[in-house]
C-alpha cells in the first residue's frame, strides 16, 4: 500500500453524504515480454499518476493474465481506460463491469496494488460467474482453459 499520497478531489455529490465513484473491472492477456520487472514499472507508475486524478484501485497479475479494479471520477477512470486500451504490453481487453453510484471507496488507499497470482484462477472464475456478454464469458472460458493447461505463462507463479 502506498505510505503518503496527494489529496484526492472526492467530493460528495448533491444530496449525498458520499462522493460519486465511476468503476471498471476488466481482464486483459499479457503481451509477449511482460515480465516481473515490466508489471512493476506499471505499478510504480500508477501509484505516481493515479492519485493526481483521484484513480484508485487494485491490479492482480499471474499466468499472464491482468484483472484490474479502478474506481474514482468518471471521465479520468474513462481516460485512462482509453490509454489501456491502447497500452501494448496487454492485449485481449475484456471489460467485465462498469458502474457509477455514490459510494465509499473499495480502495480508498491503494493508489494501485498489486495482487498475487495465486488469485488469478479465483478472479477469473467469479469474473465468468458474473459475465453478462457471451463474448466476454468465451473469452474468460479461453483464458481458465489456457491457465488450466499450462498454455499461459507462469509468470508471477510462486
Amino acid at each position: 500500500m502506498s505510505a503518503q499520497r496527494p489529496e484526492r478531489a472526492d467530493e460528495p455529490t448533491p444530496g449525498h453524504a458520499l462522493p460519486l465513484l465511476y468503476n471498471v473491472v476488466y481482464c486483459s492477456r499479457a503481451a509477449p515480454g511482460v515480465d516481473a520487472a515490466a508489471v512493476e514499472r506499471i505499478i510504480e507508475s500508477s501509484r505516481r499518476r493515479n492519485p493526481l486524478g483521484g484513480i484508485t484501485g487494485l491490479l492482480v497479475f499471474g499466468s499472464g493474465i491482468f484483472f484490474q479494479w479502478l474506481e474514482g471520477p468518471r471521465d479520468n477512470v474513462l481516460a485512462l481506460m482509453a490509454l489501456l486500451q491502447t497500452d501494448a504490453r496487454h492485449h485481449t481487453v475484456v471489460p467485465l463491469a462498469s458502474g457509477e453510484e455514490a459510494r465509499e471507496r473499495l480502495f480508498p488507499d491503494w493508489d494501485m496494488e498489486l495482487v498475487g497470482a495465486d488469485a488469478i484462477r479465483d478472479v477469473l472464475v467469479d469474473a465468468l460467474d458474473n459475465a453478462r456478454e457471451a463474448g466476454h464469458a468465451q473469452v474468460l472460458r479461453d483464458m481458465l482453459e489456457q491457465l488450466d493447461s499450462g498454455q499461459l505463462s507462469s509468470i508471477g507463479r510462486a
